[in-house]
């Protein structure tokens, strides 16, 4: 068969030059780029969601819940001039010692407010407890107590009646500086140690 050129057939290897071809032509005429090495591209041209994706979070894995505070009783002075018992949350493992600078602390505004006040200041204090005889020693930096006189029986009483809430403690002695002292009792007297609740009887709080 001898027809014109275009009734002659096509060798396979030119139709898939042809078939590129056209893939080629049809890119271009979409409008994608093409370049023979990569480009920058320009950062009002990224998709949003590429350029600040979504923050990641992370959950405790079961069984390693993160610790949380205990509820524990300081007491501190009421308007009627006895001790009053309020709570405060102390992180975990609670010591004695936490508890005793929670009292240092002194009332919250909200406690300020209703007339309830606090006769110690705040200074460096630890406590050690003999187990066996059931007796706790406050170890004061400087001299906590910030009144005179007769009061001073009802500061002395906020930290034994705050350090024998605890159990198995039943029993105070303070020092100050690293040397023992006595301490005011509501009887009147200027006693060694240890003091306990007993010797504050009158400055208990009111049921």
């Amino acid at each position: 068969m001898t027809g014109g050129r275009s009734g002659r057939p096509v060798p396979g290897g030119a139709r898939v030059g042809l078939l590129m071809a056209a893939i080629v032509l049809g890119a271009a005429s979409c409008g994608i780029p093409t370049a023979s090495s990569p480009t920058p591209i320009a950062r009002s041209d990224v998709p949003y969601h590429l350029l600040d994706p979504a923050t990641t979070t992370t959950t405790t894995a079961p069984g390693t819940a993160p610790a949380v505070g205990v509820v524990e009783q300081i007491y501190l002075v009421a308007p009627d001039g006895h001790l009053v018992a309020v709570t405060r949350e102390v992180a975990v493992p609670a010591s004695l010692t936490q508890v005793l600078g929670a009292l240092l602390a002194g009332p919250t505004a909200t406690e300020s407010a209703s007339g309830i006040l606090s006769y110690l200041g705040h200074t460096g204090a630890q406590v050690t407890t003999d187990a066996a005889s059931g007796v706790a020693t406050v170890h004061f930096a400087t001299d906590p107590i910030q009144v005179v006189g007769p009061d001073q029986t009802l500061a002395i009483a906020q930290v034994v009646y705050t350090v024998t809430q605890q159990p198995g403690v039943t029993g105070v002695s303070f020092e100050i500086g690293g040397t023992a002292i006595e301490v005011p009792t509501a009887a009147g007297a200027q006693v060694p140690g240890p003091v306990g609740r007993a010797d504050y009887a009158p400055q208990a709080p009111l049921p």
